[in-house]
């Protein structure tokens, strides 16, 4: 196995499930957001652990994300959160993703497939309360909803929204967050008022579930949490500190030299040996996730020891500064981040990011390794 790896840490991720479980009341279900391959953390791997632990719906952004779990033997209901092209509704029904809609038009053309099918096809109605990006408006759900119900090839399972603002503790996020969460209840009593069941409820991601005990409805569609991060300027106190990053980044060093002072490392020559010193190789780089930002400015742990990231970060390699007598050797483990060493947060901070970026910047090409204690 290549050096460089994410070590996925599967019981943590079941930990932070019963907390998000505990959160939420036992009257409630959750759809894990599996999307870009699961925050980085590895969709099929984190899909089997989420449905073992009792998750009733995953979620993917495209068609392709939800065709993989199925050639994965992954036979749960999945949600389509994104809009797809309508050359994909084909791939839709064959591998029985149930997509967000929210246009007349889009309807249309999934009615009229399934129907050519000989299926049913459950659909969510997505309205769009307060996030301006996908969703119908509030005024145009109850039509929508009708043309849904009246389409015998269609099924209308769900009605969801998204929030915009949830994740953010300041008095005027907290104002639209209440804003979002009335114009979208207002629009479910209008469904309501037409005679018509609107399905399974969702709306409350990471941060509604901490913040906004309103948003929960039916279904809440915590992401970043369940990967062990909050998606919020404040903790409640209700929330347990069991919380925890599921991945660390690990490598090992390749090589160590020994440089006299004056010496330039890495592109640019953006830092320069003020003594005598050893440099050891990492071999990972911004292709596999770490930030070129990250260069002269994080540091990395091994043998438990802190060492500072030397020069720019390369695209396969960056360098860390050892010292003389330093007790590392070639071949030594050492965490990027995650697990002992600070986690994505921390880097994410340093980048001026947030931490799904961090982890889904994970590449393809740095193995995920799963384990439990």
């Amino acid at each position: 196995m290549r050096a460089t790896r994410a070590i996925i840490h599967i019981d943590t991720f079941l930990e932070n499930f019963r907390v998000v479980q505990e959160l939420i009341g036992p009257e409630r279900v959750i759809c894990v957001p599996v999307k870009a391959d699961a925050y980085g953390h590895g969709a099929a791997a984190i899909a089997r652990a989420s449905l073992d632990a009792g998750a009733a719906f995953l979620g993917v952004a495209d068609v392709q994300e939800g065709a993989a779990l199925r050639n994965e033997g992954i036979d749960a209901p999945i949600l389509l959160f994104s809009q797809p092209l309508p050359a994909e509704i084909p791939e839709i029904i064959t591998n029985r993703v149930c997509p967000f809609v929210s246009d007349g038009e889009f309807i249309s053309l999934l009615g009229q497939a399934a129907e050519k099918a000989h299926i049913r096809l459950p659909v969510h109605l997505k309205i769009d309360s307060g996030m301006s990006r996908l969703g119908c408006t509030p005024e145009e759900a109850p039509t929508l909803a009708q043309q849904i119900a009246a389409c015998t090839a269609l099924e209308y399972a769900g009605t969801a929204t998204h929030l915009a603002s949830a994740d953010s503790a300041a008095p005027d996020d907290r104002s639209y967050t209440e804003q979002q969460i009335a114009n979208f209840s207002k629009a479910l009593d209008a469904i309501r008022a037409e005679g018509l069941h609107t399905g399974i409820i969702h709306a409350a991601n990471s941060g509604a579930v901490l913040l906004h005990p309103a948003a929960l409805f039916d279904m809440v569609r915590p992401g970043i949490l369940l990967y062990g991060y909050i998606a919020s300027e404040a903790r409640p106190a209700a929330l347990p500190l069991r919380i925890k990053p599921v991945m660390e980044l690990r490598t090992n060093v390749v090589l160590i030299k020994q440089i006299k002072q004056g010496t330039a490392v890495s592109y640019g020559r953006t830092w320069t040996a003020s003594h005598d010193t050893e440099i050891a190789v990492l071999p990972v780089g911004y292709a596999d996730g770490l930030p070129r930002i990250a260069g002269n400015r994080w540091q990395v742990l091994i043998n438990g020891t802190s060492y500072p990231l030397t020069g720019r970060v390369c695209m396969d390699h960056c360098m860390v500064e050892l010292g003389f007598a330093s007790g590392v050797r070639r071949w030594d483990e050492t965490v990027i981040f995650g697990g002992p060493a600070p986690d994505a947060a921390a880097l994410a901070e340093l980048a001026g990011t947030i931490p799904y970026e961090i982890t889904c910047n994970v590449n393809k090409r740095v193995p995920r390794v799963f384990v439990t204690s």
